[in-house]
């Protein structure tokens, strides 16, 4: 267990760095370069919502980069619109500007064509839900206090 265990850890990892790589490659393909992979995703997660910034950072997609620091630069440079809240002014949101949307509907295009990839490459919906559902498993169980404590219980 211990092997596949650290298996699974290097390959999450590496599909993260993997990921990062191919939408930096599509962002330097757009001649984009105000905008770096991980504010690109940013982009993309926000999509047509209007968040606050301390919701873009509970849904921890971004760990390991400074959420505040990257609105501000995505707001800087145009992407991203942002407004006090009326009724805690130490409180912000963000939506997509049509500069930030166009750079979403890039990646959407660019996701819809690596899924039609995948198909036509012989993987069916079913591998990758498979796949999903495992890793959500040991999301869980990271997330989970149980981890933190050493404590082992079944899985529900």
């Amino acid at each position: 267990m211990r092997l596949a265990y650290l298996e699974c850890i290097q390959l999450i990892e590496r599909l993260h760095r993997q990921c990062l790589e191919v939408v930096k490659a599509e962002l330097e393909r757009l001649a984009i370069r105000d905008l770096n992979n991980i504010q690109a995703l940013i982009l993309f997660n926000i999509d047509q919502e209007e968040l606050t910034v301390g919701e873009l950072t509970q849904r921890g997609y971004y760990l390991g980069s400074n959420v505040s620091y990257n609105v501000k630069k995505m707001v800087e440079n145009g992407y991203l619109e942002q407004n006090r809240s009326l009724h805690d002014r130490r409180s912000s949101h963000v939506r997509l500007s049509d500069k930030g949307m166009a750079v979403c509907r890039h990646l959407s295009t660019l996701f819809d064509r690596h899924a039609s990839d995948l198909k036509a490459a012989g993987f069916e919906p079913e591998d990758l839900h498979t796949a999903c559902d495992s890793l959500a498993q040991v999301s869980r169980y990271w997330a989970s206090p149980n981890h933190f404590t050493g404590r082992v219980t079944a899985a529900a």
